[in-house]
């Protein structure tokens, strides 16, 4: 993996070309507040959208948060053009969170060719320690969309016989 640092234009414009199309990212608000190679963090206002029956954040949103703050971390670490897919997320949830603004801060511990594992913490607005994440991600090579799958080619034995 380089090392931690600030990302050239180039490498923010394609992160936020990433972050635009993001689902996730648009319908619960996370923002986008840190970004450099190897590290992301994002911001969330706690609206009532991410509550549960009991008027907390629900776990899920929190695991989204983390998931999304980790898989940008690992992107960000990657080869230009790489896909990133979470292949496994593990969770604690240490407090409940009933209004503010809620962080995730992740950062890259282990860059390979083909996975990367990251850490990170999601904390309240006061700085408590809210959930704990480790995921692991596999590092894909770019789609290359000018290169459509080819049919394969039937060939025949030595007798003309499949």
């Amino acid at each position: 993996m380089k090392p931690r640092g600030k990302l050239s234009k180039t490498d923010l414009a394609r992160a936020a070309e990433q972050l635009r199309h993001s689902h996730p990212i648009n319908h619960f608000g996370f923002q986008l507040i840190k970004a450099e190679r190897g590290r992301a963090v994002f911001r969330m206002p706690v609206l009532e959208l991410h509550k549960q029956i009991h008027r907390v954040v629900h776990g899920g949103v929190l695991a989204c948060l983390a998931d999304t703050a980790g898989g940008f971390a690992a992107f960000l670490a990657a080869p230009p053009g790489s896909r990133v897919l979470t292949i496994e997320l593990k969770i604690n949830f240490l407090e409940g969170v009933e209004h503010g603004e809620i962080k995730a801060d992740a950062r890259v511990l282990r860059q390979g060719k083909t996975t990367s594992v990251v850490d990170c913490n999601v904390t309240d607005q006061d700085g408590r320690l809210v959930s704990k994440a480790l995921m692991t991600l596999a590092i894909l090579p770019p789609k290359h969309p000018d290169r459509s799958p080819q049919p394969k080619r039937r060939t025949r034995g030595k007798n003309g016989i499949d």
